[in-house]
């Protein structure tokens, strides 16, 4: 029986193996030897925050098969701390993150290797806020008053360079650090102004609240004009990686088009991705993405594209803060893909 077995083993397997051929050959006009997810090349990445408005056109992409189109499965993870995703694309932990252009620049000045590949959001959405029916009309009447802000030494700079363009005097205010508690800290009362609140969320929520603020645009006293919100990979990738982090952009591009034509669309798929411990109102997204849209139009240029001079100008205005060694070159803390 031990020589048995194996024969009549061996006489199975070559007649299920004849069969398998003739099936396979009568079938092979049918079906692909291996399925369109197989050819798939995978890529990570991490967004800012939990998701929200901002987000759509990711998800769009990956809800309308617009990465599959260009050859990719995309992983969307978000991360614990809102840094998270800054470090953990350095140590190439995830392909891509979601950041901020001046924090690229400040991260470069510590010798952190990352470069932004598209810049998403193009203006600052991070204004300083102030009580609607006070006193205080412009950065200015701050002096001898109290400004909370979130843990960001950026946010102290923006402030003080608010102050001063505006007349005022910036040693004369009080910055207080409240963390993330920037809305209550001022629906109490327990600061006069905020800065590192963004208008398409944290002025929407204090509205809602009955607690309206002015949000006073820092481009207008002195701030450059900054890329809110980039998307950024490792130096290492962007050798190693280079053709798909560009498919990725065009993915993404195609996402943005049908945000803009189809808003309501856009965050019905936006919702079905919410994260359930930081749930989403519909109202507040639905206005937040009105605000976010023309803050993202590339206008004549395509989607993503980086302007030279705003990164120089940003680049300068670290330095002469004091955020930035001038040894770190603008230049190289970008690319155009």
């Amino acid at each position: 029986m031990k020589k048995i077995i194996p024969t009549l083993l061996v006489l199975v397997l070559l007649t299920l193996s004849g069969c398998s051929n003739i099936s396979n050959s009568n079938q092979a006009t049918e079906q692909p030897a291996t399925s369109p997810e197989s050819t798939l090349k995978k890529i990570s990445i991490m967004l800012d925050w939990y998701p929200n408005a901002v987000h759509s056109l990711i998800y769009v992409a990956q809800e309308n098969g617009y990465f599959a189109e260009q050859g990719l499965e995309v992983d969307i993870q978000m991360p614990a701390e809102t840094n998270d995703s800054l470090k953990l694309v350095a140590a190439e932990k995830v392909d891509l993150a979601l950041s901020y252009q001046p924090q690229i620049l400040m991260a470069r000045g510590e010798g952190i290797p990352v470069t932004s590949i598209a810049a998403i959001v193009r203006h600052p959405l991070n204004h300083l806020m102030v009580p609607a029916h006070g006193t205080i009309q412009s950065p200015k009447d701050l002096t001898g008053l109290t400004v909370g802000y979130s843990s960001i030494p950026l946010y102290e700079a923006m402030v003080h360079t608010m102050i001063k363009h505006d007349g005022g005097d910036p040693d004369n205010v009080k910055m207080v650090d409240v963390g993330y508690d920037l809305i209550p800290a001022i629906a109490t009362s327990n600061v006069d102004a905020i800065m590192g609140g963004f208008i398409n969320h944290e002025q929407l929520i204090l509205t809602k609240q009955d607690h309206p603020v002015i949000a006073l645009d820092p481009t207008d006293y002195g701030v450059p004009d900054y890329y809110e919100l980039v998307l950024v990979t490792s130096d290492q990738n962007l050798r190693d990686k280079k053709e798909l982090l560009a498919k990725f952009i065009t993915a993404i591009a195609d996402g943005q088009q049908f945000v803009q034509q189809h808003p309501e669309e856009a965050l019905t798929i936006l919702f079905e991705h919410e994260d359930q411990t930081s749930p989403l109102d519909k109202d507040i997204e639905t206005k937040s993405l009105q605000i976010l849209l023309p803050l993202m139009d590339a206008e004549e240029q395509t989607f993503g594209y980086q302007a030279p001079e705003s990164w120089e100008t940003v680049n300068q205005w670290l330095i002469k803060n004091k955020l930035l060694p001038d040894t770190v070159k603008a230049k190289d803390a970008f690319i155009n893909l």
